[in-house]
């Protein structure tokens, strides 16, 4: 199915490109969430004439990110959670967690936002967690996780 991105979506395209993804993609995420149309000549001619308001909007988007990155560039934030005497925790720190964390810190996070890409921590010490606010956007903060008995 051929559509017409309104905005940018990490490995399809940018702002405007008119590309060829499956149909469910297309059906199920794409659309529903605004992200595309359908490829067709009336829905080509109606983002040709919104094109401007589009762009007003992605780069507002785009500033906002890059705001919320200088604020958070740096923090860090305090987990507790029990653990036993060799340092592995009893379950592990996920991505919610994380995200609580700083919404307790007083920052505006979502817990889609928390990228760990290997996996929920299971040790107590200090970690690098990369926030990504936008596809070019990202923001490194620091998690510890302290363990309690």
């Amino acid at each position: 199915m051929q559509i017409i991105l309104l905005e940018k979506v990490a490995n399809l395209g940018g702002l405007g490109d008119v590309v060829t993804v499956k149909d469910g993609y297309a059906r199920n995420f794409l659309v529903p969430q605004g992200k595309a149309k359908r490829a067709t000549t009336a829905n080509l001619a109606e983002f040709e004439a919104r094109r401007i308001e589009l762009e007003a909007r992605q780069v507002a988007i785009i500033a906002a990110a890059t705001e919320r990155a200088a604020k958070l560039e740096g923090t860090a934030v305090s987990i507790e959670q029990k653990a036993g005497v060799d340092g592995r925790l009893f379950g592990s720190v996920s991505t919610q967690d994380i995200a609580e964390a700083f919404v307790a810190a007083g920052f505006e996070v979502a817990k889609s936002e928390v990228r760990l890409p290997e996996g929920p921590f299971k040790q107590i010490g200090e970690y690098e967690v990369e926030l990504a606010l936008h596809h070019d956007i990202v923001a490194a903060v620091k998690v510890t996780v302290v363990g309690i008995n």
